[in-house]
């Protein structure tokens, strides 16, 4: 391995989202949306999808704009961490 954030099958996965709750006890609920061309309409379909990700330090609040990376499955349905805070609302 010649990075810390390489593992044996390649790079993590990034992805930038908006905090939707923080409810839980060290986990965000994170929405990412995504524009795609429909392959038969030919038009612009926003999709959007949540995540939950360990946020260890507590640190991200509703309406704040965060990067997650992938990682080890942390519990059931947890597999991102909280990678940093790019703006709040």
């Amino acid at each position: 391995m010649t990075e810390k954030n390489e593992g044996r099958h390649g790079k993590k996965m990034r992805m930038t989202g908006t905090v939707v709750s923080d409810k839980m006890d060290k986990t965000i609920v994170v929405e990412v949306q995504r524009l795609y061309m429909h392959p038969v309409f030919k038009k612009t379909v926003k999709a959007k999808k949540t995540y939950l990700v360990h946020d260890e330090k507590e640190q991200a609040k509703p309406g704040d704009v965060v990067r997650v990376v992938s990682s080890r499955p942390l519990s059931r349905k947890k597999r991102w961490i909280l990678e940093g805070i790019e703006t709040a609302r």
